[in-house]
């Protein structure tokens, strides 16, 4: 009896295994651009100009912003991208060099397709986390030209 309880349970291992669902991804990014951080701070905490620097706005909802840690939150529940349940938040600190900032950008989130394999060609977590990585690289793009004014 032990060893028909010691198989069972060693076929459905891999069963309960891929059971679980997709896992969560997390991309972090920093960069740093000539410009004090109150400057930096004043464009990326205004939600309701987001669309001037946040290269995909739409949808996004508003969680804080936080002045004196210069920390501001947003989450996505669903996108038009390849990624969903997106939580991120920024923040901006003084940077190495005088009249600099250094912002990190971390997002945490889902690929969209919740099932397990076969998963649907461009619904896979790379391709979440390839999505993830061009906002915040348009993103951080906007943000240094916006505050460069280059």
């Amino acid at each position: 009896m032990k060893k028909l309880i010691a198989i069972f349970a060693a076929l459905m291992l891999p069963l309960t295994a891929a059971a679980h669902g997709p896992s969560p991804q997390k991309v972090e990014k920093t960069i740093t651009v000539k410009a004090d951080p109150a400057k930096v701070w004043a464009l990326v905490k205004d939600f309701n100009n987001f669309s001037k620097w946040h290269p995909s706005p739409e949808g996004a909802k508003f969680k804080s912003a936080d002045d004196a840690d210069m920390k501001f939150k947003y989450e996505y529940d669903t996108t038009k991208l390849a990624f969903g349940d997106y939580n991120s938040f920024l923040t901006v600190k003084a940077g190495p060099g005088a009249g600099e900032s250094t912002i990190t950008w971390v997002a945490r989130f889902y690929r969209v397709y919740r099932l397990n394999p076969p998963i649907p060609a461009g619904q896979d977590d790379a391709s979440a986390i390839k999505a993830a990585n061009d906002v915040m690289d348009a993103g951080f793009a906007n943000i240094k030209k916006l505050v460069e004014g280059k």
